[in-house]
């Protein structure tokens, strides 16, 4: 019997194993199943938790009990209180299906997370943020294949389809020309769904309408800033470039798959938003021109609030050219749009300053004289005295219309020199912040000074056409940018949600930009800048509470293969950034101190790093 028994014991031991042995397998191959498969390797993709905030690698944002106050001086750099001071030796890969990730504007996290969105608002296409437990925490890889992007001003007409293989619109927009398929790479001829004939000739007819020299739309450096909302491909805006006027492109992450993405690539000025329930993240009086081709917005819906978001950031005397059915078809429902439209902007005390085949061009109104002398209640109200139309970071749109100030109301107009003399004149609105034209002459000169250093370190590594993306975190006044006139690039002007509103200087010296808070995900695609600019940048999110490791995660997000990151701030920060160089795949390049600088800021570092090309998550792997 004891025989028996021990027989049997070892029997059932022995099934025990197997099936254990089988449960792991299948775990294995399920896991492989959900994050990978099987032709590119398994996904590293895991969400935030306690523990992984020990290595930084919750995706963006700081533990929920931080209260913010913490100083440098009392922890380490970028450690939350009570943590360990351990550098992860590298950071998980996404899966190879999140290489287009931009997770603020995420449709999936929208989905599980049974947000109750209105989609006629089109408040899916706004910003919803993934929650701590949700973030992801990990590198995000280029897709299969990707090439180092072709180089401007080749890259306006063709980029490797590889790097962004969506062809739908190719397809869609076959007879429009937006773009065409052509062998290894994607051709842009410069059409449009209202200009069939070439971007070029229908900005040539916006300016002939509106009687400007020589067909240009620049009208003599008077009109420089542009919002081209819906804009596709931002064709618009790339042939814009050429007449000295520079586009904000302006799409969401629709139907319409990867506009801004395709834009980006191309070199162009874009960046993803909407007009839906909340303010654009522009101040007021931030353009000289909205444009609108067959953008397919309703502009009558809740008592014409879009057009009232688009009068707030029209400057004093701005145009906006609508090409739409509804201004030249003659169907009952387009005439019916067309009259109620009419009486809205005739409301609005917009007049139609030119009126041609498609397009129908209004110009909003100098001063406050028309506003005053509508009948009492007439509809849409003017905003009340203490609306701040500067206020942009998750402020809701209001249907009133913003009045002008006073100087600007005596001005008539906003009082800005012709581009490119604006660009180092003293903007009016300094006043607002109480800085004289003495401190932005300075501003400048500190500027021109820092970037004369900044390409004396990066001479080694870079070319003619290195860079044509770039992005200044903490922008400031604009004079990083303003420094960078000469060279053949373009910036986004990024101010800080939480400091001062100083993007309506940076708008009114002829650049753009936009507001954001650094605690978040920014709202474009990955892979879009050649360069970041980071000053005090890391610093300011600690303060806040936020994590910097997320900080860093973002930025290797928004960073092209084989691009550069400066980063300006203090030796604590550099230490700490020079510990995550591995982990990141990043090689420092050079290091400086500011000692040369004649101002407050001269214990500052600077330290700039290059991003490796990465492949897929499995070569990555492959390559450890």
């Amino acid at each position: 019997m004891r025989n028996r028994s021990d027989g049997g014991q070892k029997k059932r031991l022995i099934t025990s194993l197997c099936v254990v042995a089988i449960f792991l397998g299948f775990l294995y191959v399920y896991h492989g199943s959900i994050f990978g498969s099987s032709n590119r390797g398994a996904a590293a993709l895991e969400y935030g938790s306690r523990s992984l905030r020990k290595l930084g690698s919750s995706y963006l944002g700081g533990d929920d009990d931080a209260d913010g106050k913490q100083d440098d001086s009392s922890i380490k750099f970028g450690q939350q209180d009570g943590e360990d001071d351990i550098t992860p030796k590298t950071f998980p890969v996404c899966d190879d299906r999140h290489s287009e990730l931009i997770p603020c504007l995420d449709r999936n996290l929208i989905y599980q997370m049974r947000l109750k969105l209105d989609l006629t608002l089109m408040e899916h296409y706004e910003r919803h943020c993934p929650p701590p437990e949700r973030r992801y925490n990990c590198l995000i890889p280029p897709p299969p294949g990707y090439k180092v992007p072709i180089k401007w001003p080749r890259s306006r007409d063709e980029v490797w389809k590889v790097n962004i293989p969506h062809t739908h619109l190719a397809h869609e927009k076959s007879d429009q020309n937006w773009m065409v398929v052509k062998g290894e790479k994607i051709a842009f001829p410069g059409g449009g769904t209202h200009f069939h004939y070439g971007a070029d000739k229908y900005i040539a007819s916006i300016a002939n309408m509106l009687n400007f020299s020589n067909n240009n739309l620049n009208n003599e450096g008077r009109l420089r800033t542009v919002l081209d909302v819906g804009c596709g491909v931002a064709s618009f805006g790339a042939y814009l470039l050429s007449s000295n006027i520079i586009a904000m492109s302006l799409a969401p992450n629709d139907v319409h798959q990867n506009q801004i993405q395709f834009a980006l690539e191309r070199g162009i000025p874009a960046y993803l938003g909407v007009l839906g329930t909340k303010r654009l993240p522009y101040p007021s009086r931030s353009f000289e021109l909205a444009h609108c081709s067959r953008c397919r917005i309703d502009w009558l819906q809740r008592d014409g609030i879009l057009l009232l978001e688009l009068d707030r950031l029209l400057r004093p005397g701005g145009y906006f050219a609508y090409s739409s059915p509804e201004a030249y078809a003659q169907d009952e429902e387009d005439l019916r749009i067309w009259r109620e439209m009419s009486a809205l902007v005739g409301r609005m005390c917009w007049r139609i300053a030119a009126k041609r085949n498609q397009t129908v061009i209004w110009q909003k109104p100098l001063t406050n004289d028309c506003y005053l002398q509508r009948e009492p209640g007439t509809q849409p109200p003017l905003c009340h005295s203490d609306d701040d139309p500067d206020a942009v970071w998750g402020v809701p749109m209001e249907a009133c219309i913003t009045p002008y100030t006073d100087y600007d109301h005596k001005a008539r107009g906003s009082g800005l020199s012709p581009w490119p003399a604006r660009l180092t004149s003293p903007p009016p609105r300094l006043a607002d912040f109480g800085y004289s034209s003495e401190m932005f002459e300075k501003d400048t000169e500190m500027w021109h000074r820092r970037v004369d250093q900044y390409w004396s370190l990066l001479a080694p590594k870079i070319e003619l056409d290195t860079f044509r993306n770039l992005m200044d975190m903490k922008a400031n006044m604009g004079s990083l940018a303003a420094a960078l006139k000469g060279k053949d690039v373009w910036v986004m002007n990024v101010v800080p949600a939480d400091g001062p509103n100083t993007l309506k200087l940076i708008y009114d010296r002829g650049l753009i930009g936009s507001v954001h808070d650094w605690c978040e995900a920014y709202s474009t695609y990955p892979r879009t800048y050649d360069l970041l600019h980071a000053w005090t940048i890391l610093s300011d999110v600690v303060k806040k509470g936020c994590s910097a490791e997320d900080l860093l995660l973002e930025m290797d997000r928004m960073l092209r293969p084989t691009g550069f990151i400066i980063i300006r701030d203090k030796q604590p920060v550099i230490d700490f950034i020079k510990k995550y160089l591995p982990a990141l795949h990043w090689e420092a390049v050079a290091t400086a101190d500011s000692s040369s600088d004649s101002d407050q800021d001269g214990d500052e570092i600077v330290f700039i790093v290059q991003k490796k090309i990465l492949l897929t998550s499995q070569s990555l792997r492959n390559s450890e």
